[in-house]
């Protein structure tokens, strides 16, 4: 990243929009939180998902995988997210 006069450049990888295939990403970067341990911060990062898309995709993945303790909480928080996000007024902009 360069930075020039305080401000950062268009190069930088953080002014990059998302690929596609990067979404899978953060579904596998939440899951690895939950597989963890780490459950306050799978579940705030649940709270502030990017879509919709990305909440079933968590979703899917968690079905998939046995937790050791079990963890309903995360969940029933992924089922709640859902539901609030579906809600037309609760839509984020593009």
């Amino acid at each position: 990243m360069s930075v020039t006069s305080g401000l950062i450049s268009a190069e930088s990888p953080q002014m990059t929009r998302l690929n596609p295939s990067s979404k899978q990403e953060w579904a596998n970067k939440v899951l690895a939180l939950i597989k963890s341990g780490n459950t306050p911060a799978a579940l705030s990062q649940i709270k502030v998902a990017p879509s919709v898309k990305d909440l079933q995709q968590l979703q899917k993945a968690l079905g998939g995988i046995k937790l050791n303790p079990p963890q309903p909480h995360v969940a029933a928080v992924i089922a709640e997210q859902l539901d609030l996000l579906v809600a037309p007024r609760l839509h984020r902009s593009p």
